[in-house]
């Protein structure tokens, strides 16, 4: 069981291909056997939240938002650290911002 704020080694499938990749991601919730996760890139050029080696990444990194993805337990080899509950604050208010954004 994973919970929010939890990140994973997982595979995950990207709109350009239909291969799975192992990346990094931050699950967002569990419901009903689907774990759906944000996913982490190590390019910081690109445009989301920063996650820093002194919170747990392998280096510095983007969480982003733009890409959500819903996989099961199967696709997530392991955990690898834990968000502080400042960092999950700020990605769930993020995440309203922009679904809040499209209804305006």
């Amino acid at each position: 069981m994973f919970k929010s704020g939890d990140v994973v080694l997982a595979k995950i499938q990207y709109t350009d291909t239909y291969e799975l990749k192992t990346r990094p991601a931050i699950v967002l919730f569990e419901e009903y056997d689907n774990i759906i996760v944000a996913g982490v890139t190590s390019n910081i050029n690109m445009e989301g939240i920063p996650l820093t080696k002194k919170e747990g990444a392998v280096e510095e990194s983007i969480i982003k938002l733009n890409y959500i993805f819903t996989i099961t337990n199967s696709m997530i080899s392991k955990k690898l650290f834990h968000l502080s509950i400042e960092k999950k604050k700020m990605i769930y208010n993020e995440l309203n911002k922009k679904l809040y954004s499209l209804n305006n």
